[in-house]
């Protein structure tokens, strides 16, 4: 396949979506060289499911295949058993074979939703990390001193705080950047919580007189707590999530992440970006401009008819009061969840203890974060009884 070099699609490749490159300048003129790139992705299979964080990297590596790049595609079964402390408050247990197994047993159907996977070089990093000698794992060692993995953001305030860092955790750069030399990597693309370990791609490459990669890091992406979305955290949209629950959860994020969404998980180019902030501003109804949001991200996934659905039935059971359960408007001033449901007769103790519980979900969604912020327009569903309020003005 020959390979594209229009700059309009380089332009995109580079900038949309994207934290940071190194070398940018280099990377572009690879990319207009009309060369093919091997255009490197890990991912560990910490989790069964991939979700849309994960997903704004995988879109970008869609990007370079369609220009007729070379995706080497590792799925790190190897590296998921020591664990990435990327972005850790504290120590990440090892997983077990068996749950590594059973997490990426569908993991190659889900990349097929963003990838076109016939085209895509996949690989297991066990291949070649599973039988490194301990002689080869020191020269490997010797890439990076002590004080380089210490000064590392995560590692250096767990150590400042006291808390126990283990050796097998600084390990893991050790093991990313090693695939890089096993598959000759051209590129390597990961989120930006990345950016340690796909430098240490570029270190580790040198050392074994490899020319070294360019490296690509995309945005983070917030999840439905307005965190980063992280399987850890349960805050994620999945990209296998059924079309109901997947319209439902995005209508649940924070107003101020729609644009960010849009960008992130669609396909809109600038001008319609532009054209919903310019909505927004002019004082839309987020909640319309989301359902947008929601319907092009189920498409994506699923199909039109599906998300034409999801957002009808959405309609349905939260806007037009067909649900069994009654739907009381309160009016709301703004506050937290726990604020809302002491407006509605509980103590502050018995409304967290009733989120904590999973009993209490917005707009669909179950949320244990009782400190969330509330706006109108949102739906409380909250109590065994499934008590249902809507916030008004």
């Amino acid at each position: 396949m020959a390979v594209n070099t229009n700059p309009v699609k380089i332009k995109e490749i580079l900038e949309r979506g994207v934290e940071d490159v190194i070398i940018k300048e280099h990377l572009e003129t690879a990319l207009k060289s009309g060369k093919q790139l091997r255009v490197k992705f890990g991912i560990d299979p910490t989790g069964p499911k991939i979700h849309l964080g994960r997903a704004v990297s995988l879109r970008k590596l869609k990007a370079f295949q369609e220009l007729g790049h070379q995706i080497v595609l590792i799925i790190g079964d190897f590296t998921a058993t020591i664990g990435d402390p990327s972005d850790k408050l504290a120590k990440r247990p090892m997983l077990l074979k068996a749950d590594i197994e059973r997490n990426m047993k569908t993991y190659a159907k889900q990349l097929a939703k963003i990838l076109d996977m016939e085209k895509v070089e996949l690989r297991y990093n066990s291949e070649w990390l599973g039988g490194l000698r301990f002689a080869e794992i020191s020269a490997l060692a010797d890439s990076f001193s002590l004080q380089q993995m210490a000064a590392r953001r995560n590692f250096k305030d767990r150590i400042d705080k006291g808390e126990e860092v283990s050796m097998r955790e600084m390990l893991y750069p050790l093991m990313q950047g090693y695939d890089s030399v096993e598959v000759k990597a051209d590129v390597e693309v990961g989120g930006f919580d990345q950016l340690f370990n796909v430098k240490a791609g570029r270190a580790i490459q040198k050392q074994y007189g490899q020319p070294e990669q360019d490296i690509l890091t995309t945005q983070m992406l917030e999840g439905t707590d307005g965190r980063k979305m992280s399987t850890s955290w349960g805050n994620v949209i999945t990209i296998v999530d059924e079309p109901n629950d997947m319209f439902g959860k995005i209508m649940s994020i924070k107003d101020e992440l729609i644009l960010k969404y849009f960008w992130l998980c669609t396909d809109v180019l600038q001008d319609e970006l532009d054209g919903y902030q310019k909505r927004l501003e002019k004082g839309a109804n987020p909640k319309d401009i989301k359902a947008e949001l929601g319907k092009k991200i189920v498409a994506l996934y699923h199909s039109e008819k599906d998300a034409r659905k999801a957002a009808d039935d959405f309609e349905k059971k939260f806007s037009k009061k067909e649900s069994s359960t009654e739907i009381k408007e309160v009016k709301f001033g703004g506050g937290s969840l726990k604020a809302v449901l002491v407006m509605q007769g509980m103590s502050g103790a018995a409304a967290v203890r009733l989120a904590e519980g999973g009993s209490v979900s917005v707009n669909g969604t179950v949320t244990t974060d009782w400190n969330i912020e509330m706006k109108t327009g949102d739906v409380v569903q909250f109590g065994k009884k499934k008590e249902t309020v809507k916030l008004v003005p």
